[in-house]
């Protein structure tokens, strides 16, 4: 794999380790409830078991874009970021938050532009 989109994806899969971290563990704490704009204690009481599992879900992925980078194999990468795109696209729309889009999204897009140029064009 090249260089530049190992870090890519490393990057990728590492963002959403972190955001593991914060849905399973950090949900009903300031920080917590502050990544997400969470208004209440109340409601991140209530919805923890749910962004648990939404963490779960990051933890997949960060695991899909790991085990690209170990076997080297640039077809799982390319599924894996594009599942990332997908999830940002729609976690933006669904929410209604752009931050959504620039946060989670902005680094899977960069670097399904540079798999795609590295696939194609190089």
């Amino acid at each position: 794999m090249k260089t530049l989109q190992t870090i890519l994806i490393a990057l990728v899969a590492i963002e959403h380790i972190y955001i593991l971290y914060i849905e399973i563990f950090l949900w009903t704490t300031p920080k917590g409830m502050k990544t997400f704009g969470l208004k209440s204690k109340t409601f991140a009481e209530e919805t923890k078991t749910l962004a648990a599992n939404q963490g779960l879900y990051n933890g997949f992925l960060a695991a899909g874009l790991f085990w690209s980078l170990y076997t080297k194999d640039v077809s799982v990468s390319l599924f894996f970021i594009i599942c990332v795109c997908v999830a940002a696209l729609y976690g933006a729309y669904s929410t209604k938050s752009k931050r959504i889009l620039i946060v989670q999204g902005t680094p899977a897009f960069i670097a399904l532009a540079v798999l795609l140029i590295n696939r194609f064009y190089m």
